[in-house]
Formats: structure tokens, C-alpha cells, sequence
């Protein structure tokens, strides 16, 4: 194909028909890629180490290939089928061998947001235009802010669907016949890579975008924290109208101030300080919007308040910060403050993100099995300081130093968990000695959160709060943090119903 006629590929309506497609992976997004190349008519390898029964099965009916086999070099069956253009599933790093192979025979190369911009005219409202996006990242709170975003944006009127990163892939939100007003897209650092290698034809004009924080994360798949940031920033690429970012995070200000924007965008911050023109925050007790009004120079507007979030389990500080960009964005769409407050009365987080699992015999329990990184536990340990602190996991590469002389160092004491037990071990002594610190090293999953809730009920012994907050991914000894959060919450039941202090297992003895 002439990179003419490639170029032109930008309309659900373009000739599509012929076009041949070598589609890596084949998870959900990897499906719904295939799906959407079958239904355009283009001629679609699918290659995979491994694949669900009903993907595989489904393959052929839609009028895909699969190619089953290592994925560790280059496979024959992709270099004989000669593809025109490939689209990688996000899991593919920039190192591995076949997008090296791609990149090097100067193949075009995609992710699958790329494929939805394109034939994002799919489906179109009443005015004849598709949907506006809505692009949201950062190391933290991404789900959160783009499951916040949406109700907002459905309480104010609009069609809006969560999409992307957050567990449905973009190109079932472009397809569904419904039809939406805005799509709401979680955009994980890897999806913004492969963004990143867009030619001007593919790049996304999003309505408004946040990047929330950035904290060192995944740095072993975009290898080094630069590059990681780099990718972040590509958030911000064509933004049209509101370039949201935190106000408490320099490095998000910078991302703003050197982006590529659409002329006329405005860059509106949000902190949990008192906010300035432009931007959205907190004034005694009152989450408020002095952005999105024209006398924001001597007037704000009231969105909700803190008494009204602590009711709804919102109240957490890093939680507040999330709603305040998640309004920020709404207000860019024309969303009301009064549908705001109203949402935000009803709504309620995920399981294990701060997850209250039992208050008993004087102690809580808290699931924040998703904080998966440093940053993410940073934040939990500030929001119940003094906790017994349960850490540890696959760090992923990440330096956990900072964390435990940070934060860490406010724990009551400290339960480690995880194939990196040594590293975890080693930076209490070095940066929070007098911190207690507890290793449980059952080689036995189903026994891990058993003695975890043992030492720590000896640990608080009556009164105080069991903080579960890895910072670390869970696929050393669990299938997901779900998976990891549920025994926790099991296990805490279990103490419970046999007697909680009477069988905890008497005082712990710390490493």
C-alpha cells in the first residue's frame, strides 16, 4: 500500500477493503481490533502466544487468522504475511523483538487508540460530528478519575462512556450503535507510547486531557523514567480546549506549559489548596471551581463539599484530587455544579481502592490492594497515618526508598509481603529503623493474607487501622490485585469468626 492511500485511512468510511493487518496479541483489545479490521474488510493476521477459547474460536467467524506460537523473535508467519500495517496490543514494550522488527522494516505501527481516532465516524450525534474524547492519565488514580468523569458528565446530561484502559477497549465505545456524546478514555503509559509514533493523520485532538501525577512506574517496559514521562506528557498532544493538571505535581504543570496544543486551550490546574483564577480547589471546607465562570477573577463556584464527600467514603485526600480534576473536566463540557454535587452524592469507589473491609474489635481494616506502586501507597499512608502498614509484592524495578522514609516512616509498623521482601526489608532498616517491620515468607498463596492478619492483629492488639497498600503488583503470589484484595478481605472475615483477639496468634517479633 502507498503511504498515500495508508494516509487516507481516517474515516470508518475509507477504503479499508484489502489492507493487510498483522494484529499482536490477542487479549479483549486485541479482539476488538480484529473485530473492527474484519467488519472494514481488511485482510487480518492475528498472532499470540496464547488465546481464550472463545477468542480463538471467534477468530475465524468474523473472518480473522490465528497464528499461535512464541512471540520471542520474529515468526515466520508474520514476515510471509508481509503486513501493510501492524497494531500491537499495549502489552508489547518497545524493546521486544517483533516491534523492533516492525519499526526497522519501517512498517507502520499502531495501537488501538489509534485505530479508533480513525474511524471514530463510525457512529455520530445529531449534529453530524463523532463524539468528543476526553483523554485521562497519570502514575495514579486513573480509573477513579475517568469512572468520576463520566458520571458527572452523564448526571449533567450527556451520553459519556468510560473507555480504554479501564477495562473496554476504545473501538467498542466507537462502534456501539448507541452512540455517545463524549467518550471518557483511560489511557495507560503504554497506550501513549504507541500513540506517540502516530503520523499527523493519526494523532487524537482530544477536547480536554489530564495527566493526574507522575511517579516512577513500569519503567522496566519504557526503559528509563524519562521515557516514561515523555510518554505522559503525550496526553496533553492537540489538546483543543482545557489542558487539566495538578497543581501539586510540577512535573504536570511542565507537561502543560510544553505541549502542542490547539490554539485557545487554557491550562487549568487543580490542588487541594486554595485555587486561583483558572483553576479548581478547596476554600474552607468547599470544593470550588474558579475556572469555568467569567468573573473568576473575584468569584467561585461551589461544587460540593469536603462534610458531603466524607459521608460518601470520598473524603481521602488523593481522592479529592481526583474528583477535583474529574469536575474540571465535566466543567470544560458545560456540566452544571449542581449536577456535580448531585452525582457525587451516590457515587461510591471500586473495590480495593481504600476499601473499609471490616471494623471489629477496635481495629479497621482497610483494602487498598490497588495501590500498586509507590505513589498510590503514598497516598493511602497519608490518609490513615499511624496504620500498620502491610507493603510488598513485585516492586516492578521501582526504588521503594523514598516511599519508606516518606510516608513509610509514619507507620506504626510495617508487615511485609512479596517476592522482593529482601529490598522492602533492607529500606526500612536504612531509612525508617525504628519503624517494627514483620516478614511473613509463606511460600503457600492461600496462606499469605492469613498470616498477614494474624501478625497485625497481634500488632494493634485492640485499637488502630490494618493498611493494605502494596506498592508493589500483586502476579508474584496472586492472579491480579482483585485476586490479592480478596484474600485480605477473607482473611480478615476468618479472623473474625473465630474469635479475632482470642486466636490471634499472641505478639508478633519483629525482624
Amino acid at each position: 500500500m502507498s503511504a498515500e492511500r495508508l494516509a487516507g485511512l481516517t474515516s470508518w468510511h475509507a477504503d479499508w477493503r484489502g489492507l493487510r493487518v498483522a494484529v499482536l496479541g490477542l487479549s479483549m483489545t486485541g479482539f476488538s481490533v480484529a473485530d473492527t479490521l474484519a467488519e472494514l474488510g481488511a485482510d487480518v493476521l492475528v498472532l499470540s502466544a496464547s488465546a481464550e477459547e472463545e477468542y480463538a474460536r471467534l477468530l475465524p467467524v468474523i473472518g480473522a487468522r490465528l497464528e499461535l506460537g512464541p512471540l520471542d523473535a520474529v515468526p515466520e508467519a508474520l514476515t510471509a504475511f508481509a503486513p501493510e500495517v501492524v497494531i500491537a496490543s499495549p502489552g508489547f514494550a518497545p524493546s521486544h523483538p517483533v516491534i523492533r522488527w516492525v519499526q526497522d522494516e519501517g512498517i507502520a505501527l499502531w495501537g488501538d487508540v489509534e485505530l479508533a481516532w480513525r474511524v471514530r465516524d463510525k457512529v455520530l450525534r445529531a449534529d453530524g460530528t463523532p463524539a468528543d474524547w476526553v483523554l485521562i492519565t497519570g502514575t495514579n488514580g486513573k480509573t477513579t478519575t475517568t469512572q468520576l468523569t463520566a458520571t458527572l458528565l452523564v448526571a449533567g446530561g450527556l451520553r459519556a462512556a468510560p473507555c480504554g484502559n479501564i477495562g473496554v477497549p476504545v473501538l467498542d465505545a466507537v462502534r456501539d450503535p448507541a452512540g455517545f456524546d463524549v467518550l471518557v478514555v483511560e489511557l495507560s503509559s503504554h497506550q501513549l507510547w504507541y500513540l506517540g509514533l502516530s503520523r499527523p493523520e493519526g494523532e487524537l485532538f482530544p477536547h480536554a486531557a489530564v495527566c493526574l501525577n507522575l511517579a516512577d512506574d513500569h519503567l522496566v517496559w519504557h526503559g528509563s523514567a524519562q521515557a516514561y514521562r515523555d510518554a505522559k506528557a503525550l496526553v496533553y498532544r492537540n489538546t483543543r480546549v482545557a489542558c487539566v493538571y495538578n497543581k501539586a505535581d510540577e512535573a504536570t504543570r511542565r507537561m502543560v506549559e510544553e505541549a502542542e496544543v490547539v490554539e485557545g486551550a487554557r491550562a487549568i490546574g487543580f490542588d487541594l489548596g486554595i485555587p486561583g483564577p483558572s483553576d479548581l480547589g478547596v476554600v474552607e471546607g468547599l470544593l470550588v471551581d474558579r475556572a469555568f465562570l467569567d468573573d473568576r477573577a473575584r468569584s467561585a463556584l461551589e461544587l460540593t463539599t469536603v462534610a458531603d464527600l466524607e459521608a460518601a467514603g470520598l473524603s481521602a485526600p488523593h481522592i479529592v484530587q481526583n474528583i477535583l480534576a474529574a469536575s474540571a473536566l465535566a466543567r470544560s463540557l458545560g456540566i452544571e455544579p449542581e449536577a456535580i454535587h448531585g452525582a457525587l452524592q451516590s457515587f461510591r469507589l471500586d473495590a480495593h481502592r481504600i476499601e473499609v473491609v471490616a471494623r471489629h474489635a477496635g481495629i479497621t481494616w482497610i483494602d487498598d490492594s490497588k495501590a500498586t506502586n509507590p505513589h498510590a501507597a503514598a497516598s493511602s499512608l497519608r490518609a490513615y497515618p499511624g496504620a500498620v502498614w502491610v507493603v510488598g509484592g513485585d516492586l516492578k524495578g521501582v526504588d521503594i526508598a523514598d516511599l519508606v522514609a516518606d510516608a513509610g516512616s509514619t507507620a506504626r509498623a510495617a508487615v511485609v509481603i512479596g517476592v522482593d521482601r529482601t529490598a522492602v526489608v533492607a529500606a526500612f532498616e536504612r531509612h525508617a529503623p525504628t519503624v517494627p517491620v514483620f516478614e511473613v515468607d509463606a511460600g503457600d498463596t492461600g496462606q499469605v493474607m492469613n498470616r498477614v492478619v494474624e501478625i497485625a492483629a497481634g500488632i494493634v492488639d485492640g485499637e488502630g487501622t490494618v493498611l493494605l497498600a502494596p506498592a508493589a503488583a500483586s502476579f508474584d503470589q496472586f492472579s491480579s490485585y482483585a485476586d490479592r484484595g480478596h484474600r485480605f478481605a477473607e482473611a480478615v472475615q476468618e479472623w473474625i469468626d473465630r474469635g479475632s483477639t482470642d486466636d490471634a496468634g499472641g505478639s508478633p517479633s519483629a525482624v
